[in-house]
């Protein structure tokens, strides 16, 4: 396990800290969900009672290693005052005379938000000296940005030469042990289940949970690929069809490994993925022609029921239709609702990552019945796929 906060000296001390405010803005400017700054929050509050002198670093979209006004963190420093009810200071740059001259100024208790750090290109290059200067403004590194860890930026990964005195902040901390509740030593049955447009992308996913996972459960688009290479036919739904050879051979893998697949047994089919045109239910496998396959059918979701609710440890990444569309979002939402009480009465362990199943989630109401939701899209998928997240490998173990 990684160092985490509780484990450094922090009194007094100056920090700089990694989050991720890379928070949705409207037209005007104003954040359209604060969940990402919410989510910090536990870790500041520690640091502030150590009596630190806080500066936070962050990005937000992809300006290009250049100012843009819209991608100005402006926002979430009034953001971040409102929840903390204390003001947070905001600088013009990163690594500018003026603003290395606040964090200088700094009191114990006082935070400063640097601008989006990648408003400077050494950012995403991960630029020796602009880690560096980084680091000459603090005395302590804090890592709470899982967002951005599977990144080896100037912030997330170059900083530690400079600030070895790191340590993971309390969100980071959190999902590295769910995930390696997940991943190391999972409690059985464990139901994966994947949704999701393409096979393509969760390939390293699937091979990666082959040894540990008990089933296989696979909605959404990938699943059409899937039945594809079981002869099965699909009507007009996507198709990945330079990935049916690969879609056989992992059949073949987890025939090998008695890991049970299930796909869907029936579909809601529509001749439009807008909602606009006709849509019904078939209670068959095959899709005929003219039309495509845009959720999960009942029998499908019954079956998914049983074996959800038998499941010790679920991990869930991607929806299982078009479920943007409310009347496609069928399935999607009844798998949120068995996962919510797999874990809730069961004991079962649960994970959701991945920002289409985190937003359903959101959408169903049933996010406090999770035992982990995922703050961090591509992380999580990296860390299912068994890679190692340079962000989190660079810090120190206790």
């Amino acid at each position: 396990m990684k160092k985490t906060i509780r484990d450094i000296n922090l009194k007094n001390k100056k920090v700089i800290m990694r989050v991720d405010f890379n928070v949705p803005l409207n037209s005007s400017m104003e954040i359209t969900d604060d969940t990402r700054i919410k989510e910090t929050l536990p870790t500041i509050k520690y640091l502030l009672e150590q009596n630190v002198k806080l500066i936070l670093m962050s990005h937000l979209g992809r300006p290009k290693g250049q100012p843009v006004d819209k991608y100005s963190l402006k926002s979430c420093a009034k953001r971040l005052s409102e929840l903390l009810n204390k003001p947070v200071r905001m600088a013009q740059g990163c690594v500018d005379m003026e603003t290395k001259k606040m964090a200088a100024s700094l009191n114990a208790g006082e935070i400063l938000l640097l601008e989006n750090l990648r408003f400077n290109p050494g950012e995403e290059k991960n630029d020796d000296a602009f880690a560096k200067e980084l680091a000459s403004m603090a005395e302590v590194f804090v890592q709470d940005a899982f967002g951005t860890v599977h990144r080896a930026h100037a912030s997330t990964y170059g900083i530690v030469k400079y600030l070895p005195n790191a340590a993971c902040g309390f969100l980071l901390e959190k999902e590295i042990v769910y995930f390696d509740k997940a991943l190391k030593n999972p409690a059985k049955p464990f139901v994966a289940i994947l949704g999701g447009a393409k096979v393509s992308d969760k390939i390293g996913v699937i091979e990666n949970l082959l040894d540990k996972i008990s089933v296989l459960l696979v909605g959404g688009a990938m699943a059409y690929t899937f039945l594809k290479a079981k002869d099965i036919t699909t009507g007009n739904s996507l198709v990945e069809h330079d990935k049916i050879e690969l879609a056989k051979k992992l059949i073949d893998k987890m025939n090998e490994k008695n890991v049970n697949l299930m796909l869907p047994l029936d579909h809601i089919v529509a001749d439009k993925i807008d909602g606009t045109g006709d849509s019904r239910e078939i209670h068959t496998v095959d899709i005929p022609d003219g039309v495509i396959g845009v959720d999960i059918g009942t029998i499908s979701i019954e079956r998914a029921k049983s074996v959800i609710l038998n499941a010790k440890t679920i991990v869930w990444n991607g929806p299982m239709g078009i479920f943007e569309v409310d009347k496609f979002a069928k399935g999607t939402m009844k798998i949120a609702e068995f996962v919510a009480e797999a874990t809730e009465k069961k004991g079962a362990i649960s994970i959701v990552g991945g920002g289409d199943s985190v937003a359903a989630i959101k959408k169903s109401g049933l996010a406090g019945k999770i035992s982990h939701i995922s703050t961090g899209g591509g992380a999580s998928l990296e860390l299912l796929e068994g890679k190692e997240l340079p962000g989190i490998a660079v810090l120190p173990d206790k």
